[in-house]
């Protein structure tokens, strides 16, 4: 206790006790007033009917029933060298913009990257669907394209399947609720591993650590206050995010549980690199590195049609998907409870490692 006393005490007159807080304030601040809870994302798309005109009515007439205000407003395109008038159909998630000819579909959609397609009836007088797409559209979505308009889909067969539903139990979370799991296992879970290394940098160019070979002091004992200070940080900034935005619908035990485990793992972690080096310019490229490879799953989280298997194997992915169940409220926390258990086990034996080390260096 005496030592973590003394090593808070240090801590607290260095800039790098304060990074983690500072940025657990500034992304409150951007959660609060930046992300909405419920983001609206509204597709653009254009639009040629060519089909005979009775039923190109019943087409646009089934269109204008999701309208926001039941009628086509008159608009004009600006195109690359001319105006296009268009009629504009507007939903809560589409702005359809109807044309007068497939070139101007053709036109509009590769000038503005957006979806265009024509509706047209083919030799056999059926509903034909051509799309003209970017060349970014993912082959999930192309798949869905193609199958989406097909009229030969047996819908009684469909109606008949059973359908079995996989929630546990837990509550959706909006978009803002949404972000948490991803912040905090990065900022106040992984983070500390740059934060660790950089207070062990900073005691071996005042020769903290070289004091050790003649001092009655323990590595050890000097690594678990180090620690313990980092956990602290680590659990008041995932704090500072957390309760503002969920108030009390979170289990905040089992929370900083989490959260104090991932970052006993993620210290040690940044205890061992440090190790390996003389000063923090040296380690700079391998702990950038790491957390680099740390924020993979990140992207794969707000990007869920990019998830290669090797991304599903780095330990940040793990902590945020435990949070995230957590968060929902999911009945059955026993995967949260194994990554738990598993990063505790995880960082005791890179502990054991990093000790050794360290005492083999004095």
């Amino acid at each position: 206790w005496y030592s973590f006393k003394k090593e808070l005490i240090l801590a607290t007159r260095s800039f790098y006790f304060y990074i983690e807080l500072m940025f657990a304030v500034v992304i409150l601040a951007v959660l609060l007033w930046a992300v909405p809870e419920q983001i609206r994302v509204v597709q653009t798309q254009y639009l040629m009917i060519d089909l005979p005109q009775q039923m190109r009515d019943i087409l646009i007439d089934r269109l204008l029933e999701e309208d926001i205000d039941g009628l086509a407003e008159p608009v004009s395109i600006e195109a690359a060298e001319e105006k296009i008038d268009a009629r504009l159909i507007e939903t809560e998630t589409e702005h359809i913009y109807l044309l007068d000819s497939k070139e101007q579909v053709r036109s509009l959609s590769d000038q503005n990257r957006k979806l265009g397609f024509v509706v047209s009836l083919d030799q056999k007088n059926e509903l034909h669907y051509t799309y003209y797409l970017q060349g970014y559209e993912t082959k999930r979505f192309k798949n869905l394209i193609a199958v989406l308009n097909l009229t030969d889909i047996d819908e009684t067969s469909l109606d008949s399947q059973t359908v079995q539903y996989l929630n546990t139990g837990g509550q959706p979370l909006n978009d803002r609720e949404n972000t948490i799991p991803a912040v905090i296992t990065f900022n106040s879970c992984f983070m500390g591993m740059f934060i660790m290394a950089a207070y062990v940098f900073l005691d071996k160019q005042e020769g903290v650590i070289s004091a050790f070979a003649v001092t009655a002091s323990s590595v050890r004992q000097y690594m678990l206050s180090k620690i313990l200070v980092v956990l602290l940080t680590a659990a008041v900034s995932g704090l500072i995010v957390t309760i503002p935005v969920m108030g009390s619908r979170m289990n905040y035990p089992a929370a900083l549980t989490l959260l104090l485990t991932s970052g006993f793992f993620s210290s040690v972690l940044g205890l061992l690199v440090a190790s390996f080096f003389k000063d923090i310019t040296k380690a700079f490229g391998t702990i950038f590195i790491v957390l680099i490879l740390l924020m993979v799953p990140v992207v794969s989280y707000f990007l869920p049609d990019w998830n290669p298997v090797w991304v599903t194997l780095i330990p940040s992915g793990f902590v945020i998907q435990a949070f995230k169940d957590m968060m929902t409220g999911a009945r059955n926390q026993l995967y949260t409870w194994i990554v738990t258990i598993g990063f505790l086990l995880a960082g005791l034996v890179l502990f054991v490692w990093t000790d050794k080390r360290y005492r083999e260096q004095l």
